[in-house]
């Protein structure tokens, strides 16, 4: 990727590409845009446009990009894609303050001169439209949710698949799930890997699935950190199989599935502790509220270590023996399986969405790479953790082997390779 803009018109220059997101945040879209950015050939010039400040700036300028913000209402930012499916006084009034930033944004991308708009986000997507049009630059989508009524309100999965049907040149999405979703051609580009998340030398054997000895780190960093909130006395994390999760505290993601099967777990392996990582979504504090009551009632509160947000998860994963994703609705992809997955961690998660071709065998070998089970089922759950625990140098060679074939089909530079043809094609179209 090249660093600012190129002059002149013809195929001898770069690609200038405009990427705008909605956000300054760090997500599992944002954190792949970095990924690729990094991974970019000198054939392609790109400058990010965000609509809000945050930690992404930083991480994109490190990558290379050339990164300015142009702010829009934080309320509307914030909107939630429920909160988008849902008519009435306060949509009307977020719909009116995108008109002068709209213009705005108008404005700033006419002067930039792109050859190709790439959006990010279903915001981004929609507040790109117009700019685009306007600077006559080729607009490609980049979809990175299932367009469906279980993951979307209905009236923006309508309103989506007519326009993304009608308005962009090229829509790339980050499943084959996702692209089921949409009514028109599309181009699946999975989201790439860094090379600072590859485990090097693979994960030791003193433990039968893990890292003992980062395991323990772990779970030490924990107790101090549970036991300095008043939460769990120091000391009381016991040792034995660590079950872990990673992702925003949110219904869509599964905690309380997860806090249900483990007191099944518990029964046969009661050493066993279970961390979530993470915090909760915006709007979802309630459902945090749920999952530690349910915790309570079941009477495994005290296996249930809260970590909170975690920059990098990798020394998360390292002292998992078993990651769970237990999303209860279709996922369209799977970001921290497929990191779980090149860490060598022992992965079970739900069969639906994007995740079964994250964990998809090969031609040669279709066994699946983890352990599915069955969406907002906790006894399923359950059994696809004792699966593992109970059978843990069987699923030490399995996660070896996901190890191996997810380097290849998740390489941040063949994600690169599918979307910079995809920003070539459009630039040429749009000449």
């Amino acid at each position: 990727m090249t660093a600012g803009r190129a002059v002149g018109v013809g195929p001898d220059r770069p690609v200038r590409v405009l990427v705008l997101d909605h956000t300054g945040q760090l997500g599992g879209a944002e954190l792949a845009l970095v990924r690729l950015l990094e991974a970019l050939g000198p054939d392609v010039d790109v400058r990010v446009l965000l609509f809000s400040d945050g930690p992404l700036v930083p991480r994109l300028r490190a990558a290379g990009a050339v990164v300015e913000v142009l702010p829009l209402d934080a309320r509307t930012v914030s909107t939630s894609r429920e909160a988008v499916g849902r008519a009435g006084a306060a949509q009307l009034v977020s719909l009116l303050r995108l008109v002068p930033f709209t213009w705005a944004l108008v404005r700033r991308v006419r002067a930039l001169r792109p050859d190709v708009v790439h959006t990010t986000s279903l915001k981004a997507d929609l507040l790109g439209v117009v700019p685009a049009r306007v600077a006559r630059a080729a607009l490609v989508w980049h979809v990175h949710d299932r367009i469906a009524d279980d993951y979307l309100p209905a009236r923006v999965v309508r309103a989506f698949r007519w326009a993304a049907s009608r308005l962009p040149a090229a829509v790339i999405v980050n499943s084959r799930a996702t692209a089921e979703t949409l009514p028109g051609p599309s181009t699946v580009a999975y989201p790439g890997f860094g090379a600072d998340q590859v485990l090097v030398g693979g994960r030791a054997t003193g433990h039968p699935t893990g890292q003992a000895a980062a395991r323990q780190v772990a779970a030490g960093q924990a107790a101090a950190r549970q036991a300095a909130a008043g939460q769990v006395a120091a000391g009381q994390v016991a040792p034995g199989p660590v079950v872990g999760m990673v992702g925003r505290i949110s219904p869509t993601k599964g905690q309380l599935e997860l806090v249900r099967a483990a007191s099944r777990v518990l029964v046969d392996h009661p050493g066993a502790s279970f961390r979530l990582v993470g915090e909760p979504s915006f709007g979802a504090e309630g459902y945090a509220d749920e999952v530690r009551a349910e915790a309570v009632r079941l009477g495994v509160a005290d296996r249930v270590v809260w970590v909170g947000f975690v920059a990098d998860p990798a020394a998360e994963l390292d002292g998992f023996d078993v990651c769970v994703h237990a999303s209860p609705v279709p996922e369209p992809f799977g970001q921290v399986v497929v990191e779980a997955m090149i860490r060598e961690v022992p992965v079970v998660a739900t069969r639906a969405g994007g995740v079964v071709e994250v964990l998809a065998g090969t031609p040669e070998d279709p066994a699946p790479l983890g352990e599915l089970v069955e969406p907002g089922d906790a006894d399923s759950l359950a059994r696809g953790v004792l699966a593992v625990l109970d059978h843990p140098r069987d699923a030490a060679a399995r996660a070896r082997r996901a190890a191996e074939v997810a380097r290849e089909r998740f390489a941040a530079t063949r994600t690169a390779e599918v979307v910079s043809g995809v920003w070539r094609r459009a630039a040429r179209l749009s000449r």
